[in-house]
Protein backbone atom coordinates (compact mmCIF):
# COMPACT_ATOMS: atom_id res chain seq x y z
CA UNK A 1 0.00 0.00 0.00
CA UNK A 2 1.13 3.65 -1.03
CA UNK A 3 0.19 6.89 0.79
CA UNK A 4 0.86 9.63 -1.03
CA UNK A 5 0.36 13.16 0.87
CA UNK A 6 -0.19 16.54 -0.76
CA UNK A 7 -1.48 20.02 0.25
CA UNK A 8 1.37 20.78 2.46
CA UNK A 9 2.73 24.73 1.93
CA UNK A 10 3.79 28.20 3.33
CA UNK A 11 1.02 30.23 5.04
CA UNK A 12 1.05 32.76 7.19
CA UNK A 13 -0.60 32.70 10.82
CA UNK A 14 -4.27 32.31 10.66
CA UNK A 15 -4.47 30.90 7.14
CA UNK A 16 -5.83 27.45 6.30
CA UNK A 17 -4.38 24.56 4.52
CA UNK A 18 -6.04 20.88 3.35
CA UNK A 19 -3.98 17.96 3.52
CA UNK A 20 -4.62 14.87 1.43
CA UNK A 21 -3.41 11.63 1.69
CA UNK A 22 -4.28 8.92 -1.47
CA UNK A 23 -4.11 5.48 -0.96
CA UNK A 24 -3.59 3.16 -3.55
CA UNK A 25 -6.00 0.87 -2.93
CA UNK A 26 -9.16 1.19 -0.93
CA UNK A 27 -9.45 2.82 2.50
CA UNK A 28 -11.78 0.68 3.92
CA UNK A 29 -10.12 -2.44 5.01
CA UNK A 30 -8.02 0.40 7.38
CA UNK A 31 -9.00 0.18 11.23
CA UNK A 32 -7.56 3.50 11.37
CA UNK A 33 -6.21 6.25 9.67
CA UNK A 34 -4.30 9.72 10.54
CA UNK A 35 -2.25 12.40 10.80
CA UNK A 36 0.78 12.52 12.50
CA UNK A 37 3.17 15.37 12.38
CA UNK A 38 7.19 15.94 13.23
CA UNK A 39 9.11 18.81 14.00
CA UNK A 40 12.32 19.52 13.85
CA UNK A 41 14.15 18.26 16.94
CA UNK A 42 10.85 16.76 18.15
CA UNK A 43 9.16 13.64 18.43
CA UNK A 44 6.11 12.62 15.86
CA UNK A 45 3.20 13.31 17.29
CA UNK A 46 -0.44 12.14 16.68
CA UNK A 47 -2.61 15.24 15.51
CA UNK A 48 -5.79 13.57 14.21
CA UNK A 49 -6.99 9.86 13.50
CA UNK A 50 -10.43 8.85 12.07
CA UNK A 51 -12.12 4.85 12.48
CA UNK A 52 -13.51 2.72 10.20
CA UNK A 53 -16.63 3.89 11.74
CA UNK A 54 -15.70 7.46 11.92
CA UNK A 55 -14.46 8.36 15.33
CA UNK A 56 -11.87 11.13 14.90
CA UNK A 57 -9.63 11.80 18.06
CA UNK A 58 -7.46 14.91 18.07
CA UNK A 59 -4.34 16.32 19.56
CA UNK A 60 -5.45 19.00 22.37
CA UNK A 61 -4.01 21.66 20.54
CA UNK A 62 -5.55 21.49 17.48
CA UNK A 63 -9.15 20.81 18.78
CA UNK A 64 -11.75 22.69 17.01
CA UNK A 65 -9.22 24.27 14.22
CA UNK A 66 -8.40 20.57 12.52
CA UNK A 67 -10.69 18.52 10.79
CA UNK A 68 -10.22 15.31 9.61
CA UNK A 69 -12.08 13.43 7.49
CA UNK A 70 -12.38 10.25 4.93
CA UNK A 71 -13.61 9.86 1.23
CA UNK A 72 -13.88 6.00 1.40
CA UNK A 73 -14.85 5.99 -2.79
CA UNK A 74 -11.84 8.40 -3.28
CA UNK A 75 -9.53 6.14 -1.05
CA UNK A 76 -8.42 9.74 0.21
CA UNK A 77 -8.44 11.18 4.05
CA UNK A 78 -8.03 14.70 4.67
CA UNK A 79 -6.85 17.03 7.10
CA UNK A 80 -8.67 20.77 7.07
CA UNK A 81 -6.06 22.71 9.12
CA UNK A 82 -7.54 26.63 10.24
CA UNK A 83 -6.47 29.18 12.52
CA UNK A 84 -3.17 27.93 11.56
CA UNK A 85 -0.21 28.92 14.11
CA UNK A 86 3.56 28.85 13.92
CA UNK A 87 3.73 26.26 16.50
CA UNK A 88 1.93 23.79 13.62
CA UNK A 89 5.26 23.86 11.42
CA UNK A 90 6.25 20.70 10.99
CA UNK A 91 6.28 17.36 8.47
CA UNK A 92 2.74 16.02 8.66
CA UNK A 93 2.67 12.31 7.47
CA UNK A 94 -0.52 10.32 6.93
CA UNK A 95 -1.03 6.90 8.86
CA UNK A 96 -2.97 4.04 7.92
CA UNK A 97 -3.48 0.74 10.08
CA UNK A 98 -4.74 -2.83 9.67
CA UNK A 99 -4.62 -5.43 12.26
CA UNK A 100 -1.18 -6.61 10.75
CA UNK A 101 0.35 -3.72 9.41
CA UNK A 102 1.03 0.08 9.89
CA UNK A 103 1.74 2.38 6.65
CA UNK A 104 3.42 5.43 6.44
CA UNK A 105 3.29 8.72 3.80
CA UNK A 106 6.34 9.98 2.86
CA UNK A 107 5.37 13.42 4.33
CA UNK A 108 4.28 16.87 3.41
CA UNK A 109 6.07 20.00 4.53
CA UNK A 110 3.47 22.41 6.73
CA UNK A 111 5.43 26.11 7.68
CA UNK A 112 3.10 28.94 8.70
CA UNK A 113 4.59 32.08 9.40
CA UNK A 114 4.42 34.73 11.81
Amino acid sequence: VQLVESGGGLVQAGGSLRLSCAASRGISSFRSMGWYRQAPGKQRELVASITIGGSTNYKDSVKGRFTISRDNAKSTVYLQQDSLKPEDTAVYYCNAETIYRTFWGQGTQVTVSS
